[in-house]
């Protein structure tokens, strides 16, 4: 089997996320790859994202992806070092989450793409997708879909 060289993985601040970012580091870390850890975000203004916390109330997490990503990074950079991995490097992308990591992932030659399985089985993530099943069907490189929440 032939060693990934380099390893894209995605968060967006949560618990979950950073249980994949952990493990994604593990494995570059055993496979001496650089590790590029992705958060996509929209740039809005404190209006938006507070009327998005009140409508979103428990996965409200999810509003911090659309502040500037710097400390989702250093938290999982810090994260990625413990667990590992020894060449991290960190990427803000502005757009939708799957076609962020997709583009990341060509723009970098990755070899894998990690994700948390968050949303895929929820009736929302069946009805109109999740980041872990639309990265599986439309990535062109293997994808891991880490069991981050059960």
């Amino acid at each position: 089997m032939t060693a990934y060289r380099s390893i894209v993985v995605g968060t967006d601040g949560s618990n979950s996320s950073y249980v994949a970012v952990e493990r994604a580091a593990a494995l570059a870390g055993d496979e001496g790859a650089t590790l590029y850890i992705a958060c996509a975000y929209y740039p809005t203004d404190d209006r938006d994202v507070a009327a998005a916390a009140d409508v979103l109330k428990d996965e409200a997490y999810q509003v911090r992806g659309s502040a500037p990503t710097s400390e989702i990074l250093r938290i999982a950079r810090e994260k990625a070092v413990a667990a590992g991995a020894a060449n991290v490097v960190e990427k803000s992308v502005v757009g939708e989450p799957v076609e962020s990591l997709l583009s990341l992932m060509k723009e970098v030659e990755a070899d894998l793409l990690v994700v948390g399985n968050r949303g895929l089985n929820t009736i929302t993530g069946r009805l109109l997708g999740s980041v872990p099943s639309d990265v599986a069907r439309k990535s062109r490189t293997d994808v891991l879909i880490v069991h981050t929440v059960r």
